[in-house]
């Protein structure tokens, strides 16, 4: 067992693990996040997106021990239990989920994708939009309703801050 820290969701622990666990395995079990999929366990679906140092990463091929020290967000940390985003908010109009086993993955995909979009205050393409969320799979959609979401967050953000250079 190896002794690590880890600030999860801004809620920091020490914890004993063995070094072969998965951060999915940690966040799922030691921290009860839910929102954190295990679609595939081999980093092909995204379903287990987290965001490590603010980074997209898939914790089902990172180790917890990797993570000694790091800040660390999961799905439940963005829009609160409510899931108010703007990105979340956006899923829901559009139709960008059907059984939403995926939707945490994207979410946590896409966020810093769209932040970037609006402080460039620019809206993509839609090939710009497929290929930000090209790591992840829905299993049940065509894609259309996502990258729908997409746009429709990017410019709900973009008139919230008057079209300013500013990410909301």
């Amino acid at each position: 067992m190896q002794e690590i820290e880890l600030e999860v969701n801004g809620v920091r622990r020490r914890l004993s693990v063995e070094p072969r666990r998965l951060l999915a395995d940690v966040l799922r079990q030691e921290f009860g996040l839910s929102g954190v999929h295990i679609g595939c366990a081999q980093g092909a679906c995204g379903c287990c997106t987290v965001h490590i140092e603010g980074v997209p990463r898939l914790s089902c091929l990172t180790f917890a021990v990797q993570c000694d020290g790091a800040s660390i967000r999961t799905v439940e940390s963005i829009g609160g239990v409510r899931a108010e985003h703007l990105l979340q908010e956006a899923f829901r109009s559009e139709h960008g989920l059907q059984c939403g086993y995926c939707t945490p993955g994207y979410i946590m995909t896409l966020v810093p994708f769209v932040s970037r979009m609006v402080e460039e205050a620019r809206m993509p393409e839609d090939e710009e939009i497929r290929e930000a969320m090209s790591g992840n799979i829905c299993r049940c959609t065509g894609y259309h309703g996502i990258v729908a979401a997409v746009r429709k967050a990017i410019g709900d953000q973009m008139a919230a801050s008057g079209g300013a250079n500013h990410a909301g």
